[in-house]
């Protein structure tokens, strides 16, 4: 599929048939995660890839789920970040920032990197012809997360990412475009000054 196609058809996906993901899709989906950006090559992302008895045992630990996205889809990714990765690459001594404290990041870029591989899981599942879906986690679960599929302490959930063959035709019915137009092209990118 071209690149343009891509990013044309990428929606969220609300509603899956019971058709597995292939291996190689799966194994395709991933390797182009780990691909995304990472501020110094600080690397601190880790991805939590649940299917089967494990995706079933997270769909019981967790009640606060709505909407479809986890009920049926076979497969379940859990990108997480982690701060202290990057905190401790920047104290390297190869790296300008050498003992840059948390403080002196403008931005998170720990988050940054970890949303930027959430899009490239989403755009590689639409290239292998299939739905994904992201969507938030509550943050008062994280700790039975972690503790349930032994997720080290440093690291944090950015959201969960459902992914499978798509029931849906058209836009998912809880999407906001039938609400909601897009923004105008004009209203959303500035060239040389913002007004």
């Amino acid at each position: 599929m071209e690149f343009q196609d891509v990013v044309r058809r990428r929606r969220m996906v609300r509603k899956f048939t019971d058709e597995p993901v292939s291996d190689e899709s799966l194994q395709r989906i991933m390797r182009n995660a780990v691909r995304g950006p990472s501020a110094g090559f600080s690397q601190g992302q880790g991805f939590l890839v649940l299917q089967g008895e494990q995706l079933e045992r997270l769909r019981q630990m967790f009640e606060w789920w709505s909407g479809e996205e986890p009920k049926t889809a076979p497969v379940v990714v859990i990108p997480f970040s982690s701060k202290k990765v990057y905190l401790d690459r920047y104290a390297e001594p190869d790296k300008a920032w050498a003992g840059l404290t948390e403080e002196r990041w403008p931005v998170p870029y720990w988050d940054i990197d970890t949303g930027m591989a959430a899009l490239l899981i989403l755009q590689t599942a639409v290239d292998e012809g299939l739905g994904a879906v992201f969507f938030g986690t509550d943050k008062e679960t994280w700790p039975e997360l972690r503790a349930a599929f032994g997720v080290p302490d440093t690291y944090v959930p950015i959201g969960m990412i459902a992914i499978g063959h798509s029931a849906e035709e058209g836009v998912s019915e809880g999407a906001s475009p039938q609400r909601r137009k897009r923004k105008a092209f004009d209203e959303v990118v500035h060239w040389g000054q913002w007004q």
